[in-house]
C-alpha cells in the first residue's frame, strides 16, 4: 500500500518564514532605494541647480557632483551655464532718412546670476520673451536714429572704384561716396550696451548682438528695383548714343581719308599722264623736227585720211587741185591705169 508523503510541520514553517523574510527584505530595499533617489540628485558641469522648498529658493548648487535634498518638500531647478542663442523676429522700422527696412538680428547671452534669474524670469522661455522686447526696442530705436548708409556700410572713408574703360568714354563716375560717422559695427555695439544695462536686473549677461540681415520692405523694394532698372536703362542709352556718335565720327573720318587718298591718287595719276604726254610730245617733236620728217609725216597723214575716207566700193569726185588729187596725180600713170585706182 502506497503511502502519501506529507512534509513535516517544521519544514513548512521554515519555508513560510523564509518567504516572508525575503519579501520584507525586498520591501525594505525598495523603500530605501526610493528614499535615496528622492534625497539625491546630480549637478552636471554645464549647469547650475537651485533647490527650492515650498517654492522658495534655499540654496544654489554650482559645483558638479552628487547633492542631497529633502524628499517631497524640496524641488530642483536646473539652469544652463553655457552660452545661449537668441534669434529674434524680423523688425520693420524706418531709418532717419525715411526708408523702411526689415532688420533681422541675433544675439548671444548667458545666465550670470541664477538665483536672480529664477526669481525674475523662472525659465528660458520667459527670458527669450524679455529679450525679444528689449533687443527689438533697442534695434528699432537705433535704426530710426541713423541713415540707411550707416546701417549698411562698415568702412569709413571708402573710395569708389574707377573703371578706366568707362572713363575713356566720358562717363561721369562718382568721385567720392557719402562718408559715415559710425557704421554698422558701432551701431550694433550701441544696441548691445544699451540692452545690456536693461537686462542686468534679470540675472542675464548679454554678450553680443548683431544684424543678420537688412532688406527693404517688399513694396518699397519693387519701386527701388524699378528705379535702379530705369537708371541702368538711361546709362545704357547714353552708352548707345555715345557709341553711335563715335561710329559716325569713325565713318566720317573714313570717308575723309578715302577722299584724301583718292584726291592724292588722281593728282599723281594726272601728273604722270601729263609727264608722259610731255615726254611723247618731246619725242614727236624730236622725231618730226627736220623738213624730210615733216614731209613724211604729212604724207603719212594724207594716206591715213585717204584710207579713212575711202573704203572699198566708194565713189568720190575730186578736184585735181585738192591735196588728195595732187597726191594721186603724183603717184604716176602706172597707179592711175587701173579703174579702181582712178576711182
Amino acid at each position: 500500500m502506497n503511502s502519501i508523503y506529507r512534509p513535516h510541520f517544521s519544514t513548512r514553517f521554515l519555508e513560510f518564514v523564509q518567504s516572508r523574510t525575503l519579501a520584507i527584505i525586498g520591501f525594505i530595499f525598495l523603500i530605501t532605494a526610493l528614499k535615496w533617489s528622492a534625497m539625491l540628485f546630480t549637478v552636471h558641469q554645464y549647469e547650475t541647480a537651485i533647490i527650492t522648498r515650498f517654492g522658495k529658493a534655499i540654496r544654489v548648487e554650482q559645483t558638479p557632483g552628487l547633492k542631497f535634498k529633502l524628499p517631497v518638500i524640496d524641488s530642483v531647478h536646473r539652469f544652463d551655464n553655457r552660452i545661449l542663442a537668441w534669434d529674434g523676429p524680423p523688425t520693420e522700422t524706418p531709418t532717419k532718412d525715411k526708408l523702411y527696412l526689415i532688420v533681422d538680428c541675433f544675439a548671444r547671452w548667458r545666465i550670470s546670476d541664477p538665483l536672480l534669474y529664477y526669481n525674475r524670469l523662472n525659465d528660458e522661455r520667459s527670458a527669450l520673451s524679455r529679450l525679444d522686447d528689449i533687443l527689438g526696442s533697442e534695434t528699432r530705436t537705433a535704426v530710426a536714429s541713423h541713415d540707411l548708409v550707416e546701417i549698411v556700410r562698415v568702412t569709413k572713408g571708402r573710395k569708389p572704384e574707377h573703371d578706366e574703360e568707362l572713363e575713356k568714354t566720358g562717363t561721369v563716375l562718382p568721385s567720392n561716396l557719402p562718408d559715415i560717422e559710425l557704421g554698422r559695427s558701432s551701431i550694433e555695439q550701441q544696441i548691445t550696451e544699451r540692452a545690456r544695462q536693461k537686462i542686468e536686473g534679470f540675472g542675464i549677461e548679454l554678450l553680443d548682438e548683431r544684424f543678420k540681415r537688412s532688406k527693404y520692405n517688399p513694396a518699397v523694394a519693387e519701386k527701388i528695383i524699378e528705379r535702379m532698372s530705369s537708371e541702368r536703362h538711361q546709362i545704357a542709352s547714353k552708352f548707345r548714343s555715345e557709341g553711335r556718335g563715335e561710329a559716325a565720327n569713325i565713318s566720317g573720318q573714313k570717308e575723309s581719308d578715302v577722299a584724301s587718298i583718292e584726291s592724292v591718287a588722281t593728282r599723281d595719276a594726272l601728273k604722270v599722264e601729263g609727264e608722259a604726254d610731255a615726254e611723247a610730245a618731246r619725242i614727236y617733236t624730236a622725231a618730226y623736227g627736220s623738213a624730210e620728217a615733216q614731209e613724211l609725216y604729212s604724207f603719212n597723214r594724207r594716206l591715213e585720211v585717204a584710207g579713212a575716207a575711202f573704203s572699198q566700193g566708194t565713189t568720190a569726185v575730186l578736184s585735181t587741185e585738192s591735196e588728195i588729187g595732187v597726191l594721186l596725180k603724183g603717184m604716176g600713170p602706172l597707179q592711175l591705169a587701173t579703174p579702181a585706182a582712178a576711182r
